[in-house]
């Protein structure tokens, strides 16, 4: 029914994806340093999360809606930057509130915010868009061809970002009995919600403006 001989050079492809940082790993490192590993885990279930809506999206064919309508996904951009600037304030305000073990607030829900940030991130659904159907191969079903192809991509994802969260979280564990220590891993944090929500926002501007 599929055919898992395109495997390896689809691992190949997607891995050049996923290693230039993104949203996706500036989120799971900014969560790790804040949250540490038990956060960055949880974390990294949320953008598998996300990763598996608009993987579904693509295989079921609702992906090449917004593929003609672009504007959809431009609008999606301006939230997530929103968004990622609210976390930066969100990490400020809090940066302040910590025990002396650094433990996160209480209001933190690092899997909602996982699932947001990745479904915040359209162009995900680009890239499925263009690479899954170049690995259809000779699959008898294309519809279970695609979803074995974002199932790997999901998991790819979920195992390398979740990597580097939890490798972050390292830094967290390490300086928790600092009280000094957890607020600069709140501002370093806060930094990189900041400057990704930045990122975004000028990405957006760029797909508007003439």
């Amino acid at each position: 029914m599929v055919d898992v001989g395109v495997l390896p050079a689809f691992v190949a492809v997607i891995l050049l994806f996923l290693l230039p940082p993104g949203p996706d790993m500036a989120y799971m490192i900014a969560t790790g340093l804040a949250g540490g590993r038990r956060a960055a885990v949880r974390g990294v279930l949320g953008i598998g999360t996300g990763m598996a809506v608009y993987a579904v999206a693509v295989a079921v064919g609702v992906g090449s809606v917004t593929r003609s309508h672009p504007l959809i996904l431009d609008g999606v951009k301006v939230c997530g930057a929103l968004y990622l600037a609210r976390l930066a304030y969100v990490t400020v305000r809090d940066a302040g509130r910590r025990g002396g073990d650094s433990s996160p607030p209480p209001t933190a829900r690092p899997y909602v915010r996982g699932v947001v940030v990745s479904l915040a991130n359209p162009k995900l659904i680009l890239v499925f868009l263009a690479v899954l159907p170049q690995f259809v191969g000779d699959a008898r079903s294309l519809g279970a061809q695609l979803a074995m192809l974002g199932a790997v991509n999901v998991l790819m994802e979920v195992t390398l970002y979740g990597g580097i969260g939890v490798l972050a979280g390292t830094f967290h564990t390490r300086f928790r009995g600092s009280r000094s220590a957890g607020v600069v891993l709140d501002y370093a944090a806060a930094a990189v919600y900041a400057v990704l929500a930045g990122v975004v926002a000028v990405d957006s501007l760029a797909a508007v403006l003439p």
